[in-house]
């Protein structure tokens, strides 16, 4: 599932999608109407994707999508059933295409829906403190608790017995039963996605949610992006402890646990009991086995196998880097 909240504008005919992108000059076999613009895993038959990077190649290799904007280099990769489009800078193509397919996932402005949980069908249903704020588009469970002077804005459901902090702000999220969000939490805003075209910024539009899976709990200050073209994932019984940053698109696997001040760059994958001390930096679009401990203060920028306990910067081998550092 991707995002369940956005309104899909689609389908565009391909023409369309070239003009857009300056490839209108592009002899098609036809003008086929493209229903959606997703990963290269998720996307069906007339949908458009994208592929900017070979660590992807594998998965090009399977897709099923009938357009999709890479390089020169890349568009050998593809399958027959998938037509190359060659453009100059695959993420900023990528980026136009999905502001056309969704252009209300671009900003995240205050909610203007949100009215205070007295004026809302929820006031009997869940206990609550002072000054709660409640958006369009929200679900929530059976007794949930809610703290005050938060904002659970449009395009969040929160299932059973959860616990939803003080000055927490939530949004475009899916929150399991028995999960808790300590204080100050900023849960499905827009990751830091952007690139710099003639001296300005052109923010990426985020098109996924955040789920976070049952009997987990987010430490107080914690910041969670929302996906961009995939899903953010905290897996079930996952604790991450407070002043954590997860990114956009990073996936956790279920029962770990995460010390304070940790960052994990986006797109980046962990298994299942991982374990990570406080401080350490993950780089994004990585790959963290099951099993894996990595110590307090690392920085990890490459993949690390199931089972494996790394140290230091680069992170290697615990006994690697205890004997290099006598």
């Amino acid at each position: 599932m991707i995002n369940p909240f956005f309104k899909n504008n689609g389908p565009f005919k391909i023409s369309d999608i070239l003009r857009l992108i300056n490839l209108d000059d592009l002899k098609t076999v036809n003008d086929q109407k493209i229903n959606d613009i997703k990963d290269l895993f998720t996307s069906d038959n007339n949908d458009i994707t994208f592929f900017h990077s070979k660590k992807y190649k594998d998965i090009a290799k399977n897709t099923k999508a009938s357009f999709c904007l890479t390089t020169e280099s890349l568009k050998n990769e593809l399958p027959r059933n998938c037509e190359p489009l060659i453009v100059k800078n695959v993420l900023v193509s990528t980026s136009k295409v999905t502001s056309k397919f969704y252009p209300s996932s671009i900003n995240d402005n205050f909610d203007f829906t949100a009215k205070d949980i007295i004026d809302t069908k929820f006031k009997d249903k869940v206990n609550f403190g002072k000054n709660v704020l409640i958006g369009d588009n929200v679900t929530l469970g059976s007794n949930c608790l809610i703290g005050h002077n938060t904002i659970i804005e449009q395009n969040v459901i929160i299932g059973d017995n959860c616990s939803i902090g003080s000055n927490v702000i939530i949004r475009n999220t899916l929150i399991n039963n028995n999960v808790s969000v300590l204080d100050n939490c900023v849960i499905g805003k827009h990751g830091f996605g952007f690139f710099p075209i003639n001296e300005k910024n052109l923010r990426y539009p985020h098109i996924g949610i955040v789920i976070i899976g049952e009997n987990s709990e987010i430490g107080c200050g914690c910041t969670i992006d929302r996906g961009s073209m995939s899903n953010t994932v905290i897996g079930k019984n996952t604790f991450l402890d407070n002043q954590i940053h997860i990114a956009h698109n990073v996936k956790i696997g279920e029962n770990s646990i995460i010390a304070g001040q940790v960052g994990i760059a986006g797109s980046s994958i962990l298994g299942n009991n991982v374990r990570i001390g406080g401080q350490a930096g993950i780089s994004g679009h990585l790959t963290i086995g099951n099993n894996v401990e990595i110590a307090g203060g690392s920085g990890v920028i490459k993949d690390i196998s199931d089972n494996s306990k790394v140290m230091g910067y680069p992170a290697k081998n615990i006994r690697d880097f205890l004997k290099d550092n006598k």
